[in-house]
């Protein structure tokens, strides 16, 4: 439910871009602009979720953040201007920032280390459940009665989430928090201190690959997220409640691809198959492949047929995030994970940076808004294909989880 909320939260500014452009003469350079914002405090906030882990408990700690989402919602139903839309954008990713690594710290409280690559992959499961059912609702009810129906959604959903959150949640056997027997243990894992391991982690091979691998990815979410929509309608020629229909399509494979590869990833670890092979040399093939399938975005005539390669590409490339979550799983000791996570996905919010506000200059630049949007994929695609060749050849957990714990 927490990321069928927080997918939601993150695509609303696609989903009305073009209503808002409409009320308010908005460029695409300036939605653009909106959409980085967001992603530029998404990716401070982030590097904040170690120091976030140490004052809250994981309950509270997500608890509170999803209250925050709702409250970024309301000062666009108050005073509807563009600068209270970046004002809320960036309120909203400063919550939302830490939310990643607290979230798979959490589930990863209920699973082995060996067992990580699934779960991790299922959270997918929101992501698809949002686009594909959440987001026509949002659509339908945005060509209703109007964008603001959207924003209240959010904020009510969000409110409600998190109290049912704060009462219901419970760490599982791998929880450490507020566990009596471990309270000793504890207080001196709570704030790691040793400077070697943060360095020997953030200066490994396995760190480093994975981390251009999901920077590149991320910076291809953080362009569907803000400018599917109006690709498909803009770009492609359709309607605007079709572009909202299908605006899941991506997601779709996503979660197919992401729920396979870990899948395949688990069994070939519980095989004896090498950490190497199964959680890096397998996402990398994934990204390889997705970079050349926005790298040859431009030479695709039919709207349909580009609809496809954009799903198909968007879904290889997600295979990255699961799989390295769980590398970083098996290369961190247990009271490092958290900080590290947050660093790890700090560093891929950085790629929010770069997507929509790039994709608004170039599609401004471009007579034609088609030829615009698939030129920034290609862009993107090369970059994609940069970032693979790096990860296939240095990320190798179980090499370098022996480096940092030795």
């Amino acid at each position: 439910m927490l990321t069928i909320v927080n997918w939601a939260d993150k695509a609303i500014l696609g989903i009305v871009a073009q209503p808002l452009s409409e009320e308010f003469g908005l460029s695409a350079s300036q939605i653009g602009m909106a959409g980085s914002l967001f992603f530029l405090a998404f990716a401070i906030a982030s590097w904040f979720s170690g120091f976030l882990n140490k004052w809250l408990s994981l309950r509270w700690g997500l608890g509170l953040l999803a209250l925050c989402w709702a409250v970024s919602m309301v000062p666009m139903l108050v005073v509807p201007t563009f600068g209270v839309l970046l004002v809320s954008r960036v309120l909203l990713g400063l919550s939302e920032g830490p939310t990643g690594a607290l979230v798979f710290s959490a589930l990863y409280s209920w699973h082995p280390p060996e067992k990580r690559g699934l779960p991790s992959a299922s959270l997918n499961v929101g992501t698809t459940v949002a686009q594909v059912s959440v987001a026509p609702v949002m659509v339908l009810m945005v060509a209703a009665w109007g964008w603001r129906a959207a924003f209240l959604l959010l904020a009510v959903v969000g409110l409600a989430w998190s109290i049912l959150w704060l009462l219901v949640w419970r760490g599982g056997p791998y929880y450490r928090e507020n566990r009596p027997e471990a309270a000793s243990d504890q207080a001196a894992d709570a704030v790691p201190t040793d400077k070697a391991t943060w360095i020997k982690i953030f200066t490994s091979r396995t760190f480093l690959g994975a981390t251009a691998a999901v920077i590149a990815m991320y910076v291809l979410l953080s362009v569907i997220v803000t400018w599917l929509p109006s690709y498909f309608e803009v770009g492609l020629g359709y309607t605007r409640k079709q572009a909202g229909l299908m605006i899941g399509l991506p997601s779709l494979a996503s979660l197919i691809f992401a729920l396979l590869s870990t899948f395949a990833g688990d069994r070939m670890l519980g095989r004896g198959t090498s950490s190497r092979v199964a959680r890096g040399v397998m996402p990398g093939a994934g990204l390889l492949v997705a970079g050349l399938a926005f790298a040859v975005l431009p030479y695709v005539g039919a709207p349909a047929l580009a609809v496809a390669v954009v799903s198909m590409g968007y879904g290889l490339a997600s295979i990255v995030l699961p799989n390295y979550l769980a590398a970083m799983s098996q290369l961190c000791p247990p009271q490092y994970l958290a900080g590290a996570l947050g660093c790890f996905m700090g560093a891929m919010y950085l790629g929010g940076l770069v997507g929509p506000l790039l994709t608004g200059a170039i599609v401004d630049s471009f007579g034609d808004p088609a030829a615009g949007y698939a030129f920034a994929f290609q862009i993107f695609g090369v970059m994609a294909l940069v970032a693979s060749i790096a990860a296939l050849l240095m990320v190798n957990p179980e090499r370098d989880a022996a480096h940092v714990t030795g």
